[in-house]
């Protein structure tokens, strides 16, 4: 692996007060996304070393001190990225220490958590810095030992040369600080691995199990203030006036004020999309206080765009499918003529409504915002962006600004929109104070941003022998299609054809976790098995045929799967599963597989049907990702992503009456509830040494495909709305 592109933005080395071995990240800036961290309680790092993110630190005891530069939201980035630089590094796991790095970007970019990236973006570049340290920890070595470089071999952070010289990491850090950086190293094979592929608990499992402050709602500082909002009731609505006197006149109250966080000539990003610009802000000393305060503000709320409720938004999307003007996005052959000669047509439509995300830890931020400078703690999963609308919210240069990163009580895609933390940036400028900004459940839920709500159309045709030879998908939804026109079935039927059209709606929509996948993967994974029933076949011989062709004759150029992987995790599941005759009486069996986020999952999920409540038993899950990093959190994803499918395939629904959110809190609003989750999960990954790929979000899409297959079997018909519960009420 060479070390010299882009050599300007590579590894910078320099050494730290007390000496030691300084070791930068900078390698990360071509990449998209990287994290990295590991945390061992029991170990201390030497109190002469200062933070300096986006560093590798080694003290002269040897101990390892990694930076974590991206935001750890639940996906165990925090063990797994380390695990790729202590492996190439060479050192014990046990003598390595993580801290979360505040956002840097003068040494990396794009410090996101989103899009099942940080591995896959990480893998190289990563691994390249723990191989270049290792090579110029040799390097020192050789100097000291006075002996050749080949003469040396690495262990557990210990350096062994000819006869029984030996020497710590430590005792050459400092030296290696002089060495130059290679313009070569190589990375370990596969088999030589010692720490990737290994069982590795949460580094941060020991600190989250006994209560030590590491998430946004930790954060404390004298002085501090704490602040809620209040946003208008309906979507289509924006802040008139108001009356503040009784709020005022309550114990613990400071101020009651108006901010505006979209003001006109300032520039908002992307993830202030969803920024709702005038709106009030109640201040006191206590988060109780001001939650007692806000009810009694009085408001004055005016329309400005039209109320929006479930029945019209569903009918709207219903006659664009019909009559809208769909944007032509992949054609191959000739759909029409093939439709007009098949000997069997199917069609079917799909829907799934608006979702919260429902995070658990709350929405929060910490801001202290003076003349000078900018201090904001919390969780955010996009910090770069939020100090970009800072800076021009205040005129400030960004290296005033100060964005630190804590850990996420969950995110699925919530959190990479950053308004909240725009809004307590706003309110500590107005009383001159550091400010804690909490938001209720009831204030999350109604306050957007949802999951968009989607509608999707499918046509097939089919020949005399039941061969597949037209389809058509056509998608509609709040914001933009589900439609991905490039994954299968395109490249594995010769007549193909995809139209989207977008809906305009003033509820604020966004990413939910696996975005768009989590709705037409249902769909499309119902609908192909729909469409197997129609040609007499079984759904998996059904698909693997459509493989067959890809893999011989694929269709099109711009195919985005791979349909050896893709067939081969159908294979999989179809073997671990017993798919052929291994449910008992009353068990109904559905198949899904899917393809996102660079992998392959597929799915085969077992229900039994109490009346019309449906219990899922078992899922054999087979899954594609490349080389695992760290089974167990592997495991952990992959299990969650399941639960959280079925969940909300189940149960999940937000709906709107004039442009009010119908559902405040979990009284109203249903999840799935522990007897609810499967009774078991058996997952099984693919070992086939390629890079990795996605994790956190591919096992949630197909799984929402597969128990709709199986809830059809149940009950002898086609479930096509979700949630599903209330398709099976009728």
């Amino acid at each position: 692996m060479t070390t010299n592109t882009n050599r300007r933005n590579f590894l910078k080395v320099s050494a730290a007060a007390g000496g030691g071995f300084l070791l930068g990240f900078s390698i990360l800036t071509s990449c998209e996304q990287k994290a990295v961290a590991t945390m061992t309680p029991e170990l201390v790092m030497p109190a002469e070393f200062t933070e300096f993110a986006g560093f590798i630190r080694i003290a002269e005891n040897g101990v390892v001190t990694i930076m974590n530069p991206n935001p750890e939201i639940g996906q165990n980035v925090k063990t797994s990225m380390p695990m790729l630089i202590a492996e190439e590094l060479d050192v014990d796991w046990n003598n390595v220490i993580v801290e979360q790095g505040k956002l840097d970007t003068e040494h990396f970019t794009r410090q996101i958590a989103g899009g099942s990236q940080s591995i896959r973006q990480g893998w190289t570049p990563l691994r390249t810095t723990g191989a270049t340290a290792r090579a110029m920890l040799l390097a020192a070595a050789a100097q000291k030992l006075e002996t050749d470089v080949s003469e040396l071999r690495t262990e557990n952070g210990m350096i062994y040369g000819p006869g029984d010289k030996e020497i710590s990491y430590g005792e050459v850090a400092a030296l290696a600080v002089t060495i130059p950086v290679p313009d070569e190293v190589e990375l370990k094979k596969p088999e030589d691995f010692k720490i990737i592929g290994k069982n590795t608990k949460n580094v941060d499992g020991r600190k989250i199990a006994t209560g030590k402050p590491l998430f946004g709602m930790d954060v404390r500082r004298e002085g501090m203030l704490y602040a809620g909002v209040i946003q208008p009731p309906a979507f289509g609505m924006e802040l008139s006036s108001f009356n503040a006197d009784a709020a005022l006149a309550m114990p613990g109250i400071v101020d009651v004020i108006e901010i505006d966080c979209a003001p006109e000539g300032k520039e908002l990003q992307w993830t202030d999309s969803a920024t709702v610009r005038k709106q009030i802000a109640v201040v006191g000393n206590s988060t109780w206080q001001v939650m007692q305060a806000k009810k009694a503000v009085e408001v004055e709320w005016k329309r400005v765009s039209p109320a929006e409720s479930n029945a019209g938004h569903r009918s709207k999307m219903t006659d664009l499918l019909a009559t809208g003007k769909v944007a032509e996005a992949r054609r191959d052959g000739n759909p029409e003529a093939a439709f007009k000669s098949a000997a069997k047509v199917i069609e079917s439509t799909y829907s799934a409504p608006f979702l919260p995300h429902n995070t658990m830890e709350p929405m929060n931020f910490f801001a202290h915002v003076t003349d000078e400078k900018a201090e904001l703690h919390g969780p955010i999963q996009t910090p770069e962006f939020l100090e970009k609308t800072i800076a021009s919210l205040f005129d400030m240069d960004p290296a005033d600004i100060e964005v630190g990163m804590t850990r996420m009580g969950g995110g699925f895609g919530r959190r990479l929109y950053g308004s909240f933390a725009v809004e307590a940036a706003l309110i500590s400028k107005a009383v001159k104070a550091p400010v804690k900004l909490v938001y209720s459940r009831e204030d999350d839920m109604t306050q957007g941003t949802y999951r968009p709500d989607y509608l999707v159309n499918y046509r097939a045709g089919l020949d005399e022998n039941g061969q597949l030879i037209a389809f058509h998908v056509r998608g509609t939804g709040t914001a933009g299609s589900p439609v991905f026109e490039n994954r299968f079935p395109a490249g594995a039927v010769d007549n193909y054809l995809a139209e989207n059209i977008s809906l305009d709606s003033n509820i604020s929509t966004g990413a939910w976790r696996a975005p768009r996948s989590n709705f037409i993967a249902g769909a499309e994974q119902a609908f192909l098995d729909e469409v197997a029933q129609a040609a007499g076949k079984d759904p998996i011989d059904f698909r693997l045929e459509l493989f067959d062709r890809a893999m011989e004759k694929p269709v099109g150029e711009n195919n985005d799967y791979d349909a050896e992987r893709y067939a081969g995790v159908i294979k999989l599941a179809r073997e671990k599963s017993g798919w052929k005759g291994s449910e008992g009486e009353g068990v109904y069996r559905g198949f899904a597989a899917y393809y996102c986020h660079n992998s392959y999952v597929a799915q085969v999920l077992d229900v039994t049907m109490e009346g019309d409540k449906p219990k899922v038993g078992r899922v054999c899950c087979t899954v594609d990702c490349g080389i695992v990093v760290n089974p167990e959190g592997a495991l952990n994803q992959i299990e969650g992503g399941i639960i959280d499918g079925i969940g909300h395939a189940l149960f999940g629904e937000m709906t709107f009456t004039e442009g009010k959110p119908d559902h405040e809190n979990f009284n109203t609003y249903r999840l799935i509830r522990h007897p609810e989750a499967p009774s078991s999960i058996d997952v099984h990954f693919v070992d086939n040494g390629i890079a990795p790929t996605g994790l956190g979000e591919p096992s949630l899409p197909p799984v929402i495909g597969a128990l709709a297959n199986a809830l059809s079997a149940a009950k002898g018909e086609r479930v096509y709305d979700q949630p599903f519960t209330k398709s099976l009420r009728g």
